[in-house]
């Protein structure tokens, strides 16, 4: 715990950086701080993105998608670099005023889709795939879908920020942060213990909106933390982890608009399917 005590101005002003990672992109006001086009790829479906747990969301949608046999699913997926403020770019702050990954672009209806979850269900909706057709289905996956929306500031900003990004460790917010996390995943492993997949039998837009948050976090692949969960306790959670670990079309859109991690995992670009094969950072690096 800090020794000093904050006591908050009777109005806030930003006077500096308030440090951590992410630090040089953090400002209190929306809008472009600089002019910079989009650039514009063959496919009807143009995905302006990284590969973050948001961003992993639509491209394992997009690849689940086209293994399911909807070719009109061919995307041009564009690398966000964010920590480079690309997401300020006039282009970008076009089709999403919020600055945030992931966005879509859709040159064959002229719309514009910002925030991942309404991705999900424009994709599913546009395919009719992923999300049932009859009400109570339908409903039950919409539930989980904005469950995640809502819980998973929780998890990143929260619990993620505090124990591995914040510039100093403070007991109050990681304990806090911690707690809430450890709730969350009791209700998923409780939920997942009644049914194969969160929204019931089949697998659905929700599991695609949570596994890239939880389905990572424990398997180990967010913020170092699995052990300090103790992540092996939510058997059910870890099952359904892995099982839809093991969908190559998972494992694909973890790699797409990747710049981080083992360079035969980054994909930065993907136009076609047969990047994953001959475009990979690996494969880029020897050439």
């Amino acid at each position: 715990m800090s020794d000093t005590t904050y006591t908050p101005p009777k109005v806030w002003t930003w006077e500096q950086e308030s440090g951590g990672e992410f630090a040089s992109i953090n400002r209190p006001i929306a809008g472009a701080t600089h002019d910079q086009e989009l650039p514009v790829g063959k496919h009807p479906l143009q995905l302006h993105s990284m590969a973050t747990p948001n961003g992993v969301k639509v491209t394992i949608m997009l690849e689940e998608l086209l293994a399911a046999g909807h070719a009109g699913a061919e995307y041009d997926a564009w690398l966000i670099k964010i920590l480079d403020g690309n997401q300020f770019g006039s282009g970008f702050v076009e089709i999403n005023p919020n600055s945030k990954i992931p966005a879509l672009f859709d040159t064959e209806t002229g719309q514009r889709v910002f925030e991942s979850a309404s991705i999900l269900f424009y994709l599913a909706e546009k395919f009719d795939a992923f999300l049932p057709t009859d009400i109570a289905g339908r409903t039950e996956t919409m539930n989980w879908v904005f469950w995640q929306m809502g819980s998973a500031p929780y998890l990143g900003g929260g619990f993620g920020h505090f124990y591995a990004y914040a510039p100093e460790k403070w007991q109050y917010p990681i304990d806090r942060f911690t707690m809430e996390t450890k709730r969350q995943l009791d209700v998923l492993d409780r939920e997942l213990a009644k049914k194969p997949f969160i929204a019931g039998e089949g697998y659905t837009i929700a599991d695609m909106a949570i596994w890239p948050w939880y389905g990572q976090l424990v398997l180990g692949r967010l913020y170092g933390a699995a052990e300090f969960l103790d992540v092996e306790s939510y058997k059910n959670v870890m099952a359904w982890a892995k099982k839809i670990a093991a969908r190559p079309a998972v494992q694909r859109g973890r790699m797409v608009n990747r710049a981080f991690g083992e360079p035969e995992m980054q994909l930065h670009e993907r136009h076609d399917a047969s990047d994953f094969d001959t475009k990979t950072q690996d494969k880029l690096e020897n050439s």
